[in-house]
């Protein structure tokens, strides 16, 4: 092998070692100030949460808000979709492709009403189970076999009142349980990029 040649070669290794330690955190919510603090927000708070601890900034970029941490040799690409939460899909295909992250370095943080407030519950598949920002992602990519963390909000409404709840906003006595949840959140993304969904699902799995 010439040079030439071996030089080219350790940059596309060099490339492709690049791509594959770089994942994408796509946290889902709607923006606008009417609904900061919301339940169905729950996926924002957490990479903000990871922005903030790493002092990454926030730009405002084609579909989404997006910012960038290193974490252990990793790279995190942070993302707050602008598309609204019905059409997450179309900010996640997006990135994953301009990023040229692969599926399995793809995590989703997003609420949940099936669990308690607070729980945390790791999944490297599934159904959108009738939430609307999942539904759209799994159309967006033509399969559900992606990582999501979800973050429970409880289910303390009456009948045709679902809309309601999840836009509302937490009550004090849900922040208090809330917001170190936020924190150990942030941890199991970490986790997910350092160590691996299987890891991550074991250690911080409710």
């Amino acid at each position: 092998m010439n040079l030439l040649k071996w030089l080219q070669k350790g940059r596309e290794t060099k490339d492709a070692t690049v791509e594959e330690m770089k994942y994408l955190i796509v946290g889902l919510g709607n923006t606008g100030a009417e609904y900061e603090g919301t339940r169905h927000n729950c996926g924002f708070m957490v990479v903000d949460a990871l922005a903030k601890a790493s002092e990454a900034r926030w730009t405002l970029e084609r579909h989404a808000y997006r910012a960038e941490m290193r974490c252990k040799g990793r790279t995190l690409v942070l993302l707050k979709p602008t598309t609204y939460m019905n059409l997450s899909g179309k900010a996640v295909r997006y990135w994953m492709n301009a990023e040229k992250i692969p599926t399995n370095q793809l995590l989703i943080v997003v609420d949940d009403i099936a669990l308690p407030v607070g729980t945390l519950r790791m999944k490297k598949q599934g159904s959108g189970g009738g939430h609307n920002g999942l539904a759209n992602i799994e159309e967006a990519l033509g399969h559900n076999s992606y990582c999501r963390l979800r973050i429970g909000v409880g289910n303390n409404f009456s009948r045709g009142r679902q809309i309601d709840y999840v836009l509302g906003h937490f009550t004090e006595e849900e922040m208090a349980v809330m917001e170190p949840k936020i924190e150990r959140a942030t941890e199991a993304v970490k986790c997910f990029a350092t160590l691996g969904a299987d890891r991550a699902m074991n250690m911080y799995n409710e």
